[in-house]
């Protein structure tokens, strides 16, 4: 039985955050332009910290946000 068969979610496994540049990254972003200079959802996954196995921060707190 495939993931759609049992009604999972098949997620895009991306690059984790750590191997994006730090320009992009939310945390240093945060640091260094402010709060303002990030989206929700980048704000959200600086305090999830963390994603889950095949998803991101910011892929999990886009769909958080989009469910809400």
């Amino acid at each position: 039985m495939n993931e759609k068969a049992k009604g999972m979610n098949i997620i895009e496994k991306r690059p984790s955050i750590k191997k994006w540049p730090e320009s992009e990254r939310p945390r240093e972003r945060i640091l260094k332009q402010g709060a303002q200079a990030l989206s929700d959802a980048e704000l959200l996954a600086v305090l999830l910290r963390s994603g889950r196995l095949g998803e991101d921060a910011i892929s999990l707190a886009r769909r958080i946000l989009s469910q809400f």
